[in-house]
């Protein structure tokens, strides 16, 4: 059962991290492209890190908004890869990364009504296959191509009529309010609350005052911990994971994020007994 607070699994880590993980990470996140295709040596490393903590996926290539035909050859491969390691969470991105091939960028979906139906008819044949909702987080975007309706109600559909579940990634939240000029904590605010799984934080690079860059390569700033907060208030305690791809620090650093999560969710379910 994944509880509390989390961090991202990277191969290069482990070697700091084996033969014992940090007890202060109460659960990891690793993409299933990257270990799927690994033996020998890296396999063995998972295997001991599946057996110590709870793992959770979060993958790379799904491309669910894409015209693309879905690759199911992938899918299927990541349904075995969640029933060999007893993983019980597949989550991916509410966007797009393929056309005629892949891209290598997370595009975004045009928010239109026909759309919600393209996605959600591709979301269906993944939770058939996989035999468990499909994870989608909310991600960033620079562009609104051919938008008909806002993020807010185009995501909040797609939750609706597929039956997927919600990755809350609150930077992503944070970045496009100031990016497109929309109030946060009222998109926080209109999310429904039993479909939120988990949670993402992350640092992001400020190109402008109002242009943000989602990097996942900086500290969490102090406005993007506050939403946080707000949004355990609001929606109640959810696991959180801490995501830093880029300019990766000692794990000491990572671990003093990890534990700020833990005591954010500590003092806002203390308030909430003593209320």
């Amino acid at each position: 059962m994944m509880a509390g607070a989390g961090l991202g699994l990277r191969r290069e880590m482990l070697g700091e991290l084996l033969p014992s993980l940090p007890a202060e990470v109460d659960f990891w996140e690793v993409a299933p492209e990257n270990w799927i295709p690994m033996g020998g040596r890296y396999q063995q490393q998972f295997a001991q890190c599946v057996k110590q903590a709870t793992v959770t996926t979060h993958g790379l290539s799904l491309s669910i908004g894409s015209s693309d035909p879905l690759d199911l050859s992938l899918v299927r491969q990541i349904k075995q890869f969640l029933d060999q390691h007893q993983i019980t969470l597949y989550s991916e991105h509410l966007s797009y990364c393929s056309a005629n091939g892949h891209m290598y960028d997370l595009m975004p979906i045009p928010f239109t009504p026909d759309a919600v139906t393209h996605v959600v008819s591709r979301i269906q044949q993944v939770q058939d296959i996989l035999q468990r909702p499909l994870v989608l987080e909310n991600t960033s975007y620079y562009i609104a191509p051919a938008q008909k309706m806002s993020e807010l109600d185009f995501t909040c559909e797609v939750l609706s009529r597929s039956g997927c579940q919600l990755l809350l990634d609150v930077n992503n939240l944070y970045v496009n309010s100031i990016n497109h000029n929309y109030d946060a904590h009222a998109f926080l605010r209109s999310l429904p609350s039993d479909k939120i799984v988990y949670g993402h934080i992350a640092g992001h690079y400020d190109e402008a005052d109002d242009l943000k860059v989602d990097t996942h390569g900086a500290d969490v700033i102090e406005p993007v911990w506050q939403l946080l907060k707000e949004a355990y208030q609001v929606h109640g305690v959810f696991p959180t994971l801490l995501e830093r791809d880029f300019n990766i620090p000692p794990l000491a650093v990572l671990l003093k994020e990890v534990a700020r999560i833990k005591q954010i969710q500590a003092s806002v379910t203390t308030h909430a007994r003593s209320a």
